[in-house]
């Protein structure tokens, strides 16, 4: 198997996801299990901010995302999806995009998301891009509009032929990164990954992000700031003091660290906040 869902713990992932339907490689399924897939496992970097490597073994990445009551990033989050999605009996391919939010200029190809296969037609799917992530798939064809919960994305087709996923603000529409159809493989993400989690250039590398994505809000903790987004455009923020770090973490993105590694993250990133 491509994606080694022959090791996954199904159940436990299942059970971390709080799924109670049945798991069959249909789209009914597919949508339960990305939907909730978002709910229950934020998107996080705190691996890069103490100072350790991201492993993708599906050993790790069970670990930490399933076992524990925390997050990942892309490769991570869809890596783990993928092989649950492999070993339910889908057919999933992975793919690469370079990420435009907010880019002035073209960036690298360093995001993941997936192609799969289900009721006959192709979804794009992708549980790993954070707070303006979809909650669900949509329809890998270009044209493609899709409104979940209160928010909208769009899949557009370009002239050189790359996709984009956009997703609609107040201003208009945003995109948030372009891809075309070429499959990677779990060694490309291997590559990526070394490059994300550990270049000095690399935007994941510069302060702590955690991010959640919802029905009806975008929460995200950036820095020491944390903001809550809706779809209207307006947008709640904060500074969080550092005594309230490890509340903000468990109850607004249901990531829990040990006392060690909340010293550490302290020191290294919030001293003198």
């Amino acid at each position: 198997m491509t994606w080694n869902g022959e090791e996954l713990d199904i159940d436990s992932y299942v059970a971390r996801l709080g799924h109670k339907g049945e798991l069959k490689p249909d789209l009914e399924t597919l949508r339960a299990l990305h939907r909730a897939h978002v709910a229950a496992i934020p998107f996080e970097n705190l691996e890069m901010m103490l100072g350790r490597p991201v492993p993708l073994e599906l050993a790790a990445l069970q670990d930490k995302l399933v076992l524990r009551p925390r997050g990942g990033y892309c490769y991570e989050q869809n890596l783990l999806f993928a092989a649950a999605l492999e070993r339910i009996g889908f057919s999933v391919t992975g793919l690469g995009a370079r990420v435009r939010a907010g880019a002035s200029a073209t960036r690298a190809v360093t995001h993941m998301l997936l192609k799969v296969e289900a009721d006959g037609e192709e979804w794009h799917c992708d549980v790993g891009f954070g707070g303006d992530g979809l909650l669900e798939p949509i329809p890998l064809r270009e044209g493609t509009e899709s409104r979940q919960g209160e928010w909208r994305f769009r899949l557009d087709r370009e002239v050189n032929g790359v996709l984009v996923l956009r997703t609609w603000r107040s201003d208009g529409w945003f995109d948030l990164y372009a891809y075309t159809g070429e499959p990677r493989l779990p060694v490309d993400y291997v590559v990526m990954n070394h490059y994300t989690s550990t270049h000095p250039r690399s935007s994941f590398m510069r302060r702590p992000v955690v991010q959640k994505a919802g029905p009806q809000a975008r929460r995200s903790l950036v820095g020491d700031r944390f903001s809550v987004t809706h779809p209207d455009g307006s947008v709640a923020e904060r500074s969080v003091p550092v005594g309230e770090l490890t509340d903000i973490l468990a109850q607004e993105f249901g990531v829990e660290l040990t006392a060690e590694e909340m010293a550490t993250l302290i020191r290294v990133h919030y001293a003198g906040a």
